[in-house]
């Protein structure tokens, strides 16, 4: 039989099958190579072989993911570093990455016209208030195997409450002194929306590309589409776009590229290439 990987528990796996569930362990050859959720495995009594990936993330650990909702909000004050580093994660896995502004009820105007300002050209963006079950237009937007990623806080187990009807995930609460999430998802699982499926994943307060990816720091522009027509201008194929005559420099001085996204390309850059000595 074929199915798909919803849920790990220690070595015990949820095996969906033709709407029926199934819980196994992996046989010896599975076990060794590993197995995750999000897999398309083959099973009788145990599961037996694991389908090739389109992909396998580190962090959170999950495979074949399609789509990603990065989700921002008011309060915590947004990571936009952290938003672009999940959107570079994004691009090098193949995965389509979609900004959502949860707690769009708390949002002043301001807020959400600079997210627009300095991403709406980019991907694409939706605008949510779990808290008043107002997620159609994320459920419009789900396909093929979803996960919902960001910092703690967000609402990304109220996102999947909402949208089930049910308290089945848990949710956190925002620290009043600090204004920084209490970490709640601890397992990776797949929850069954329609034809597709949503992961809530463990909130990030960092992602360090240099330990999930082998991404180049020479290489980290290319992740960035809003710098493609400033690159193509730059006179040396080697540009980092840190100074000089640099075609995203002068796009940048134009107003044409967010001084916030450049600003974050190289505070990541720095890390890239401050990883890249040791």
């Amino acid at each position: 039989m074929q199915g798909i990987v919803r849920e790990k528990n220690a070595n015990l796996f949820l095996i969906e099958s033709q709407d029926k569930l199934y819980q196994l362990h992996p046989s010896g050859k599975t076990k060794l190579s590993g197995v995750f959720v999000g897999d398309k495995v083959e099973f009788s009594q145990s599961i037996t072989k694991v389908y090739e990936r389109k992909n396998l993330l580190i962090r959170p650990p999950l495979a074949n993911i399609d789509k990603i909702f990065i989700v921002i909000c008011p309060k915590p004050k947004p990571d936009f570093v952290l938003v672009d580093k999940i959107m570079t994660y994004c691009y090098l896995n193949k995965i389509e990455p979609v900004l959502t502004i949860n707690k769009c009820d708390m949002a002043e105007g301001s807020f959400i016209d600079e997210v627009f300002k300095n991403y709406g050209k980019i991907l694409p963006i939706i605008k949510i208030s779990a808290k008043n079950d107002d997620i159609k237009e994320l459920e419009e937007n789900l396909s093929g195997t979803c996960a919902l990623a960001g910092q703690s806080a967000v609402g990304k187990s109220s996102i999947i409450n909402a949208i089930l009807k049910d308290n089945i995930a848990d949710v956190g609460e925002l620290s009043k002194k600090i204004e920084r999430g209490k970490q709640t998802t601890r397992l990776v699982k797949l929850y069954k929306i329609g034809q597709s499926y949503l992961a809530d994943t463990a909130g990030f307060s960092m992602l360090d590309l240099s330990m999930i990816s082998d991404l180049d720091y020479r290489e980290l522009s290319y992740y960035y589409p809003d710098f493609l027509e400033g690159r193509a201008k730059c006179k040396y194929r080697s540009c980092l776009h840190e100074n000089g005559d640099c075609g995203v420099l002068l796009l940048l001085n134009q107003g044409k590229i967010s001084k916030l996204r450049y600003e974050n390309y190289l505070k990541i850059l720095y890390e890239l290439k401050n990883a890249k000595k040791y």
